[in-house]
């Protein structure tokens, strides 16, 4: 599975904790939002992380 922004960024945009996360990130540890997305990606989506699921299903075909 690959970082894909768009996905991310989608993501997010569903789930008020990953928000938080996200702005904590870039507050915390004075980040780039892109650096930020992709931090966020490899602890909660990559390698069996807990929105890896969640993440997934959007890269599904709609239809």
């Amino acid at each position: 599975m690959k970082f894909v922004k768009s996905q991310m960024k989608q993501l997010i945009k569903d789930n008020k904790e990953l928000q938080t996360r996200l702005k904590g990130l870039m507050e915390e540890l004075d980040l780039e939002k892109n650096f930020a997305l992709k931090a966020l990606y490899h602890s909660e989506v990559a390698e069996g992380g807990k929105y890896q699921l969640a993440y997934q299903a959007l890269d599904l075909p709609k239809g």
